[in-house]
């Protein structure tokens, strides 16, 4: 069972890794704005515009994913079960809780 001050961190770790992806995800959908036919930019430019809009939508769809990982993460937080492996029920390394917070499963039941 995590202690407070082990819960403490993670809710920190949690929210500013949410703070973070809100950041990209505006970014993201930026940069996934469609593209207006009258802009002049060349066909060539143009191909290359729309590959990055694609790229750039993937990359604001798994932020979108993530935070909603960190959302959920931030509900459990104050479940007895935060913290423990959902597949085989031992204790999280609170270290791995700090790096990815929204971890359900230990690395051996991850891996």
């Amino acid at each position: 069972m995590l202690s407070p001050e082990d819960k403490s961190k993670i809710r920190q770790a949690l929210v500013k890794k949410a703070a973070h992806l809100d950041e990209r995800i505006a970014e993201y959908r930026e940069l996934t704005k469609p593209i207006p036919p009258s802009e002049a930019i060349g066909r060539v430019s143009r191909m290359d515009a729309i590959n990055n809009k694609s790229v750039n939508e993937a990359a604001l769809r798994q932020s979108e994913k993530q935070r909603q990982g960190l959302d959920r993460a931030l509900q459990r937080l104050d479940d007895d079960r935060f913290g423990l492996c959902v597949r085989c029920g031992q204790p999280i390394p609170v270290g791995r809780l700090l790096l990815m917070p929204g971890a359900t499963s230990c690395v051996r039941c991850a891996g």
